[in-house]
Parts: structure tokens; C-alpha cells; sequence
């Protein structure tokens, strides 16, 4: 197998060397010079290569960190006066029990209100 062909194989097992291109903080060309020079050796790959745990808790942490919980509060308010809305127009609310049949049973030997 040659180098190149080696490279590719790396590549489809790393999605994050496609993402790195992707987004325009590497180029192949890069990314194959530092595999021709050291391979697939970790400590050349870290700053594309991030696989570990804390950089996807790192990741997490900072989508959390973005979100305006004004707006949040805002849609759930707004979610929350359609439902009553619904519930005015249609007369049921969550309490109002759902008739499930008659409440006595019927006789076994009468036969269409004999």
C-alpha cells in the first residue's frame, strides 16, 4: 500500500481530519505532510485529533454557556399560553377524566336494553 493510500485510510478513521478541512483550519496538503514526517504518532495529531472525553465535556460546557435563558423562558411561556388556549377551545383540560365506557357493567343476559 502506498503512503498516499495510507494517509487515505487514516483519514476515513479519523472524521475529525475532515471536519478540521472542512471548517479551514488545516488543508490536506498539511495534514499529509504531518503524516508523511511522524505518522500516525498521537502527539503530532493532538491539536486535530481530539478524541478525548474532557474536550468533548469542554465542548458541551461551552454550547451551555451560549444559551440565553430569557429567550428560553420566553418560548416555554409562549408554548405554555397556546396549550391553555387549545384547552379553553376544546373544554377539556388535563384533570377533565376521559369517559371510558359505562360505569356499571352491563348483564350478562340482557341483550340490547331488552
Amino acid at each position: 500500500m502506498s503512503k498516499k493510500e495510507e494517509f487515505k485510510e487514516f483519514a476515513r478513521l479519523h472524521p475529525e481530519l475532515v471536519r478540521n478541512v472542512k471548517s479551514g483550519s488545516a488543508s490536506w496538503q498539511e495534514l499529509y505532510e504531518i503524516y508523511d514526517i511522524y505518522g500516525t504518532d498521537d502527539r503530532a495529531w493532538n491539536n486535530y485529533l481530539k478524541n478525548n472525553p474532557s474536550s468533548n465535556l469542554g465542548n458541551i460546557t461551552d454550547l451551555v454557556k451560549h444559551i440565553d435563558m430569557d429567550s428560553v423562558q420566553k418560548h416555554i411561556n409562549t408554548a405554555q399560553k397556546a396549550l391553555g388556549l387549545v384547552q379553553e377551545l376544546t373544554g377539556k383540560t388535563p384533570s377533565t377524566p376521559v369517559s371510558k365506557g359505562p360505569v356499571n357493567p352491563r348483564p350478562i343476559n340482557k341483550f340490547f336494553e331488552d
